[in-house]
């Protein structure tokens, strides 16, 4: 029997992977790169092994690197979570011919469903030779790996040789394998996938559907199971399907079956054989452990003749450092804080840890789960709504409203959901804790400020008034200004004789981390963080802003800054100083937590500077070019 496992990973999948060894009497050994040096996952383990260097390709990346993690740690057996090598038949061998035991499909299973060209060419289907006019829209896509990395959709027949160029080096960057192929692009259709799990005995359980529908830049942000509103016949096509592509490899241990559904049709996508990061949602309708059961199948135990049979729903939404108003740019910094109440939470960070650029910006995986799926949504919604996130931007305020937008509510939602909804799902959140009085704003400034900055203003005072905040004489009303949702707001409130007062609002408590006030006879309580300028009332992020604003901090018209800490990976051919430039066109590629970004012009014009080169590391803020606008100012 297995003693000891390595998790050839990070992360959450790699604590999650862990959580069911110690449960198991089973020891861990973490792997880790400088970069995660202090990373929940290094600190759980019950040993931890360094990987020299940074980058995933220095380290997460090096299956030699891992093996020998492994025999130096006394492992004898190796995990390998998802992602990184956990489809690669080469890092499979060599833990086999290691001596480990290798807890996922044989390397020949891997290898022939690796390449999405061959899983298809076993499934009888075949990648499009020559695109016409009339073939559009198609779908540029990497045959290695997953994740959305080297996709591309395109609309204009004029597009697709710049498409295939930019997914084959996005593919060969992230895969090591340029190798792309065109398909049909399917609008309006649902990402369906069937989970399976084999063992060595020639048994084969389709454990239910899932829908992965919603997903930005092609990947997955909200999972459920089953998915709903599927016909028996349907799913019953699914699973022989499912079923099928695992025979026709052999395939042992857990895997998934991707599809496209459209008209009540099912399109055969890819076959990934590896545990997904939507597993939780299957684990729990099903009320099993899937780690486990890869762990028993990798020990040559049976499964049971039939599966367990599903009961209930559940829900699974990402939680992402990434600002979606922004073009999903990943967002980097220190997590003071993260609590999701209620709900099963798969994380690999503690509070107080870093985000950094080298990794997915996942922070952690919120799964519900309830009798019926509208239970099942009502409860995630509501568990995430009342989360406490102090930290980066992140993408918990779209999770909600994407959980109770009427068309995923009522389960008619594609894969083109975020492309229709994205900008109502992102505009500025309505104050939860509105001012009784009408808000209007004034150059930029609201005149009535919401409660949430007057609690902010009310903590921060606390504790000073006795330095000098009330008087015999009437006092001036003290001033504080904060930044949300990009709207400043000006707070006044007095140090009086019988504490800190607020016009309109009855100041019930105040403390250093808690206010409690009372509006039109309601009572509101206001817990209160402060990292610096950065200031948390309850859920809602706030600036605190100098008194006194700088009057040198500001730009030359038509600068372009990094978004986001990470790496120019190229800049546009022919591309230098004194080079004219059109509106929205691509001027600069940055590459940050395995997601590429591109810089575009903000106007026709001409660019003046450049300080932008590949490879070079940038930080926020960082000026990367200057494109002068070349029309005259209005008179």
């Amino acid at each position: 029997m297995i003693s000891s496992v390595l998790v050839a990973n990070r992360g959450e999948i790699a604590g999650r992977v862990f959580r069911t060894c110690r449960e198991l009497g089973i020891r861990t050994v973490a792997v880790y790169s400088d970069a995660d040096e202090n990373a929940l996952h290094a600190r759980v383990a019950d040993a931890a092994v360094r990987l020299p260097g940074a980058a995933p390709s220095e380290t997460y990346l090096r299956g030699e690197l891992i093996v020998k993690a492994a025999l130096s740690a006394g492992a004898d057996a190796v995990h390998p979570g998802y992602g990184f090598l956990s489809e690669n038949a080469g890092f499979a061998r060599a833990v086999l011919d290691a001596g480990l035991v290798w807890i996922g499909p044989p390397p020949e299973a891997i290898e022939a469903m690796a390449s999405k060209t061959r899983a298809k060419e076993l499934m009888g289907l075949a990648s499009m030779a020559d695109v016409k006019e009339g073939d559009l829209p198609v779908l540029v896509k990497a045959a290695a790996g997953g994740g959305g990395r080297g996709m591309r959709v395109v609309r204009r027949l004029a597009d697709l040789e710049g498409e295939l160029a930019a997914a084959r080096a996005e593919a060969l960057s992230a895969f090591g394998d340029g190798e792309v192929f065109i398909e049909p692009y399917v609008e309006g259709g649902r990402h369906v996938e069937v989970q399976i799990l084999a063992d060595t005995h020639g048994t084969v359980w389709p454990l239910g559907t899932r829908d992965c529908s919603l997903q930005r830049r092609h990947q997955k942000v909200i999972e459920e199971a089953p998915a709903p509103g599927l016909t028996s016949e349907l799913t019953d096509s699914l699973y022989a399907m499912a079923v099928r592509a695992a025979r026709a490899v052999d395939y042992v241990g857990a895997g998934t079956v991707e599809f496209l559904v459209a008209d009540g049709k099912a399109h055969f996508l890819e076959m990934n054989t590896r545990l997904q990061v939507e597993h939780p949602v299957t684990e729990a309708v099903f009320g099993i452990d899937l780690v486990a059961l890869q762990i028993r199948v990798a020990e040559g135990a049976p499964l049971e003749k039939d599966p367990p049979r599903a009961r209930g729903h559940a829900i699974e939404a990402r939680l992402y450092a990434e600002d979606p108003a922004n073009g999903w740019t990943p967002q980097t910094g220190t997590l003071h804080r993260l609590t999701v109440p209620d709900v099963r939470l798969d994380t690999g960070y503690w509070d107080g840890d870093e985000i950094g650029v080298h990794y997915d910006p996942m922070l952690a995986k919120a799964v519900a789960y309830a009798p019926t799926r509208a239970e099942a949504l009502r409860k995630l919604a509501g568990a995430l709504e009342r989360a406490t996130i102090h930290g980066p931007i992140t993408n918990r305020d779209l999770l909600v409203r994407s959980l109770r937008h009427p068309e995923f509510a009522t389960a008619r939602m594609d894969t083109g959901f975020y492309d229709r909804h994205l900008t109502e799902l992102t505009a500025p959140v309505p104050d939860p804790y509105a001012h009784p009085s009408p808000t209007t704003a004034l150059n930029g400034v609201a005149a009535r400020p919401p409660l949430v900055a007057l609690a902010a203003a009310l903590a921060d005072a606390h504790g000073r008034s006795r330095f000098g905040g009330w008087r015999n004489l009437p006092s001036q009303p003290q001033t504080k200004r904060y930044l949300m949702d990009g709207t400043e707001h000006e707070v006044h409130y007095r140090h009086a004789r019988e504490g800190l007062t607020a016009d309109g609002v009855r100041v019930l408590h105040t403390a250093a981390d808690l206010v409690v006030l009372e509006v039109d006879g309601v009572r509101r309580t206001f817990e209160v963080a402060r990292y610096g300028d950065a200031v948390y009332v309850n859920t809602t992020a706030l600036t605190a802003l100098p008194r006194f604003p700088d009057p040198t901090a500001q730009q030359e018209p038509g600068s372009l800054l990094a978004p986001m800490p990470g790496t120019v990976v190229r800049v546009a051919e022919g591309l230098a100083e004194g080079s004219p430039v059109r509106a929205g066109e691509p001027l600069i590629w940055l590459e940050a937590m395995k997601m590429e970004h591109k810089i575009s012009a903000p106007a026709s014009g001409t660019l003046s500077v450049l300080h932008a080169s590949p490879g070079q590391q940038v930080e926020v803020g960082t000026l990367l070019a200057v494109v002068q606008d070349n029309e005259p100012p209005s008179p």
